[in-house]
């Protein structure tokens, strides 16, 4: 029995080492306290600068956190940016309790999912934390408008395109038909006539769209984001 529990555990720790190489976290790994820091400063500039009630909250990973053209692209909406770089859409659903719910937004405006897929996690289980996210915010806010913010291709992420779309699919599917849900197709807004990342719209690290890639996508909200 002890040769075959050695066998066991080395093989364990195997599998561990190639799960942190691929980015890929076992269930439970997920740690939220990295981002304690950033919330806390999100509730000091609240404390100090109160946002108004009932107002438009975008939330999600670095597409929303790099949008600093958010406030004017939809003026005179009033708009709340709580996006925070790397973060998945698991992270959306456990802090909302203070970056969600102190606001009663009228609208969600939801962007992530990238980083869940490039960090290893299956496309079913990116789109079952969509349905927690929904499932969570509905549970206190039932009037609040979510709205998934589609996933696009980048240049440095092309390899997973697929599974981006995938997602896409999956949340548009299950957005269909239900009151308080909207889906915003994005998936083509970077893409050029022969079906690749347009280098322009990207900032150097081929990953984050550079201001005319924020043109781009605030026109694509813009139609669904009535004063």
């Amino acid at each position: 029995m002890k040769p075959r529990f050695h066998l066991l555990v080395i093989a364990l720790i195997v599998l561990l080492g190639c799960c942190r190489q691929t980015g890929w976290a076992a269930p439970g790994e997920h740690d939220f306290s990295v981002w304690e820091a950033e919330m806390a400063a999100f509730e000091q500039a609240d404390g100090a600068n109160p946002p108004p009630q009932k107002a438009v909250l975008f939330i999600g990973s670095s597409t929303i956190r790099m949008w600093a053209s958010l406030a004017q692209d939809f003026a005179p909406v009033p708009v709340i940016n709580r996006g925070f770089g790397g973060s998945e859409i698991m992270d959306a659903t456990h802090f909302a309790p203070r970056v969600v719910f102190p606001y009663a937004p009228r609208a969600i405006y939801l962007r992530a999912g990238g980083n869940d897929l490039w960090r290893g996690r299956d496309v079913e289980a990116v789109f079952n934390d969509f349905k927690e996210f929904v499932a969570t915010v509905h549970a206190k806010l039932p009037e609040t408008d979510i709205i998934f913010v589609s996933q696009s291709p980048s240049i440095a992420r092309w390899q997973q395109k697929d599974r981006e779309q995938a997602l896409n699919q999956l949340a548009a599917k299950f957005i269909q038909g239900k009151p308080h849900l909207r889906y915003i197709e994005t998936f083509d807004l970077p893409l050029g006539a022969d079906g690749q990342p347009r280098p322009e719209l990207f900032l150097a690290d081929k990953l984050h769209f550079n201001a005319e890639g924020y043109k781009l996508l605030a026109a694509k909200v813009r139609p669904d984001l009535a004063p």
